[in-house]
């Protein structure tokens, strides 16, 4: 009885406009003195045809009111032609409705590659996290204890740490850059001492031309793109080596080492995420996602990065720090 009342309710124009017509009908009847007999035989037809027709019409308001409550139980119940109305604007509901289902299933195959992505990398980072941690249990137990081999372990997993942060906020809505003029000297500073550690360790000697340039960026981002850069020189340079840091021109920063370099076919291949390429298959704690991050970071900040590399004679990384204007979303 619902459903009848509802569908008086929809159709109640229609029925106004019928009792109307009824009505005009009957005057014009008396106005001209016809017998009341010829207006009752066409009236009792025209009701006979109404009740037919609306029989026929409440048939098809219950079956699109049945596939709409179980299009609405059922989220993968499929747009068919059972939905559909001949109208013009039962048409454009079903497109609407189309659009927004395709909408739907877009998002929830992004929301999906999105996670197996998350839950990629963590599976990746937590094995990464167990080799410090592991090397850690076995300094412990040793009992000359080593302070520069526990500081350089507590530094991966401060590295392994950020790049988490890092990537997290890079696949994030919301971004929290903050622009301003910096002095480059004091990021790349900034960066040298957190691993000062490790060049001393190594014996890599050090070459840095200040730069006397002022760039407009972000202090806290650009300096995770330099540490991770240096992290990757050092990783890659044996010891009694050598990086050198120097601007080629204005806003042009280079950053060199006479490390293990990158093969020509790897080279084209170091901004993917997830690709190490030979080196990475030789070091086994290479995630294939520093780069990847620099890249992305860099291209958010209006920043370019390019690397020029040879096998056996090192890496050239050259950062464009220039400010491209437009490129802000």
């Amino acid at each position: 009885m619902k459903l009848l009342s509802h569908y008086l309710k929809d159709r109640v124009f229609f029925i106004m406009i019928y009792v109307v017509s009824v009505l005009v009908c009957l005057c014009v009847f008396k106005l001209y003195n016809l017998e009341l007999e010829a207006f009752t035989y066409a009236f009792m037809i025209l009701c006979v045809l109404i009740v037919v027709c609306g029989l026929f019409d409440y048939y098809k308001y219950y079956k699109k009111h049945q596939t709409r409550v179980t299009l609405r139980l059922n989220s993968n119940v499929s747009l068919s032609c059972d939905l559909q109305d001949s109208s013009l604007i039962g048409e454009d509901y079903h497109e609407i409705l189309v659009a927004m289902k395709n909408y739907h299933d877009q998002y929830v195959e992004s929301s999906e590659s999105k996670m197996h992505d998350l839950e990629d990398y963590f599976t990746m980072w937590v094995h990464q996290a167990k080799l410090p941690i592991a090397a850690m249990k076995l300094l412990l137990e040793d009992e000359k204890l080593s302070r520069s081999e526990i500081k350089l372990q507590l530094l991966r997993m401060d590295q392994y740490t950020d790049m988490v942060l890092a990537y997290l906020r890079l696949h994030s809505t919301h971004t929290d850059f903050l622009f301003k003029e910096l002095e480059l000297d004091d990021l790349i500073r900034q960066s040298i001492r957190r691993f000062s550690t490790e060049f001393i360790r190594k014996h890599i000697q050090l070459q840095f031309k200040e730069t006397k340039d002022v760039i407009l960026s972000d202090e806290k981002w650009l300096v995770f793109v330099l540490e991770q850069i240096f992290s990757n020189s050092l990783k890659y340079t044996n010891e009694n080596g050598l990086i050198s840091i120097y601007m080629k021109s204005k806003h042009i920063l280079v950053i060199e080492d006479n490390g293990i370099g990158i093969s020509a076919s790897d080279l084209n291949r170091v901004f993917e995420k997830g690709y190490t390429g030979m080196n990475g298959r030789s070091d086994k704690t290479a995630s294939g996602l520093g780069l990847y991050l620099c890249k992305n970071i860099l291209d958010m900040l209006n920043h370019k990065i390019t690397i020029e590399s040879s096998v056996g004679k090192g890496t050239r990384v050259i950062l464009n720090l220039t400010h491209f204007e437009g490129r802000i979303e």
